[in-house]
């Protein structure tokens, strides 16, 4: 195409050169030699630019545009990741210990409390009123044990100077017994009262922070009645379900004792700013779903690890080992699905697309680890795969291989990349239309120059 439009340009410099030339003949059948010397030329030219059928040669096919990057080799920690749930250490559900009204709240729901703060006060008197009355009872019991006592040593002396006979001395010791029996009993019962009247007192068992009053002032309680709840919140549980694989790989070393990297971040947080150790591995898998319950703890000296919050769960190590170990990383838009397996289109030498199936591990920072199927340095199309299918003629633009075709920047360069792909296919076409637009100047030429006038 590029030499047809050369000589096509050639033709028409000529034919400007002897309109020129023909300004300064006088003879009458130069003109007419002229229009016959040019329309020869034309017609070579184009005859030269059409095939044996009339038609323009057609060039050669382009490629489908497409991103393409290098696989890439990088040392690396293998990390899992899972969803999960902050639980709290301690959680309490505060009930009282006697039923009674409310006559106290001392509670600023939500606020940080210590082990032994008052929550609330139950009505004391008539709790206070039956351990006076158990102390009086008691009391009085003492008052028997002594004079028992007394009478059983006097029974003693008289029965060693033979006063009495062995029965009343019997009597007297088994009374003395029988009384001390009651006394304690009396004493048990004063002991509960007082028990009684400290439970009116509603404290909390553990520091932490409280929830709100479920009970107000004024209602009447009995022990089943919930009054609040309180967390503790120095030390904080993420509980999620690991798969087999998991289990196999840090199970083992978690039940050693052995520590186990965990890491957490919030919905509202990028990464995972929060650092802790698996600290529970269960027994055995659920063959119902697949999974084993595991739970790490972390310190929450910020406050910031609320029970019940969804925590996005990232466990460090194979085997209990937190060595980096060198793997090859591609984008995960690269990675196409057909029924059960993964794959990539490789692009050859001859710049032609290969289907070539893969077998991926986890994902880290964002990239996809690539178990098997890739080597290092080989080019694979990240972006446009669905424009992409088993060899297929490609024109890869070659990208970094963490690529974001969402990115602004990205979508500038993609922009750039097109307008000159544009911009090459309408100059390759251009040449096409010259023939057509050169013979509407020819005629102008010609009716302006002086040849015309001859003829008549």
């Amino acid at each position: 195409m590029t030499d047809c439009y050369r000589f096509n340009q050639l033709i028409h410099l000529l034919r400007e050169n002897i309109v020129k030339e023909n300004r300064h003949l006088k003879k009458a059948a130069a003109p007419i030699a002229v229009a016959l010397g040019l329309a020869g030329l034309l017609t070579l030219g184009l005859s030269g630019c059409d095939d044996a059928n009339g038609k323009a040669k057609a060039g050669p096919a382009a490629g489908a545009t497409v991103s393409a990057a290098e696989v890439i080799a990088k040392s690396i920690t293998e990390t899992q990741e899972f969803s999960g749930r902050m639980e709290a250490i301690e959680h309490v559900d505060v009930r009282a210990r006697v039923g009674g009204f409310i006559t106290s709240v001392n509670i600023t729901p939500g606020g940080l409390i210590k082990k032994g703060d008052v929550l609330f006060v139950i009505d004391p008197r008539p709790f206070q009123a039956e351990a006076n009355r158990t102390e009086a009872a008691a009391a009085a019991a003492r008052a028997k044990v002594e004079l028992a006592k007394i009478e059983l040593t006097r029974s003693e002396k008289l029965f060693a100077e033979k006063a009495i006979p062995q029965r009343e001395l019997d009597a007297s010791a088994s009374g003395f017994k029988e009384l001390d029996a009651s006394a304690r009993a009396a004493e048990a019962q004063y002991e509960t009262a007082k028990l009684n009247l400290s439970y009116t007192r509603v404290t909390s068992p553990i520091d932490g922070r409280v929830g709100k009053a479920e009970i107000t002032l004024g209602n009447l309680i009995d022990s089943t009645t919930v009054l609040t709840t309180v967390v503790s919140d120095d030390k904080i549980y993420a509980s999620f379900d690991g798969d087999e694989d998991t289990l196999l790989r840090v199970g083992a070393a978690a039940h050693k004792g052995q520590a186990v990297k965990v890491n957490v971040g919030l919905a509202n947080e990028s990464g995972y700013p929060h650092q802790g150790k698996l600290e529970f591995v269960d027994n055995q898998l659920d063959t119902q779903t697949g999974a084993v319950r595991m739970r790490a703890v972390f310190a929450n000296t910020d406050k910031k690890l609320v029970p019940g919050l969804f925590a996005r769960v990232q466990l460090e190590g194979g085997n209990g080992s937190t060595e980096k170990t060198n793997a090859l990383l591609i984008n995960d838009r690269a990675v196409g699905t057909d029924q059960s397996r993964k794959f990539v289109y490789i692009i050859t030498a001859d710049n032609k697309a290969e289907y070539r199936q893969v077998t991926l591990g986890q994902t880290v920072d964002g990239m996809r680890i690539v178990r098997d199927g890739l080597k290092v340095g080989e080019k694979i199309v990240v972006n446009g795969l669905q424009r992409v299918h088993q060899g297929s003629n490609l024109a890869p633009h070659m990208v970094a291989m963490d690529f974001d075709p969402d990115a602004p920047a990205a979508a500038t360069t993609a922009t750039t990349a097109t307008t000159a792909t544009t911009a090459t296919t309408a100059t390759t076409a251009a040449p096409a239309s010259k023939p057509v637009t050169k013979p509407a100047d020819d005629k102008s030429a010609k009716a302006s120059s002086p040849v015309a006038p001859a003829k008549g």
